[in-house]
């Protein structure tokens, strides 16, 4: 009993261990990295066109490689020399792809703080605003308490010009 309790216990110490780099690539995971080229815009792994000229032949020279121990990232590599950049499913985070990476967060970032000063010089001004002209109740015909003319020759200007086109609409 003994003997079978150690055993159980030891042979999952005794099994070989791959390393994680060494583990095999499928053709599903080689053909997400890579775009398809027939025009469809999706990977060589989801082309719908059934006798697609681009993403069958691949799709064979991919488990061709595979089947002679080529891994992913040399597959993958073989075929970004081959075909440049556009063949890559993803911009590489390296060089001037990161920008493509980081650029979306900063414009949203830059978007919110941009939003929030405007909104704080929006809510200033209007305060400003409202503090400054004397407040107008209801039913007084948009004159004060105390019937005072703004100051100002401009301001008394247009409200007898308003006056005037109030009685002619009249």
């Amino acid at each position: 009993m003994a003997a079978v309790l150690a055993a159980i216990l030891i042979a999952p110490l005794m099994a070989p261990v791959r390393p994680a780099h060494a583990t095999a690539a499928t053709r599903q995971e080689v053909a997400e990295a890579l775009t398809c080229q027939c025009g469809c815009g999706l990977t060589v792994a989801n082309c719908n066109h059934p006798n697609c000229s681009f993403s069958v032949p691949m799709r064979e020279r991919i488990d061709a490689m595979l089947a002679r121990g080529i891994g992913r990232a040399e597959i993958i590599g073989y075929f970004r020399k081959q075909y440049g950049e556009k063949i890559l499913s993803a911009p590489t985070t390296q060089g001037f792809n990161l920008l493509a990476w980081t650029m979306p967060f900063v414009a949203l970032m830059m978007g919110g703080g941009l939003v929030v000063l405007m909104m704080g010089r929006w809510r200033g001004s209007a305060s400003a605003v409202s503090g400054s002209q004397p407040s107008h109740g209801p039913g007084t015909g948009g004159r004060g308490s105390g019937d005072s003319e703004p100051p100002g020759k401009a301001a008394s200007a247009l409200r007898e010009r308003l006056e005037r086109e109030l009685r002619e609409r009249l």
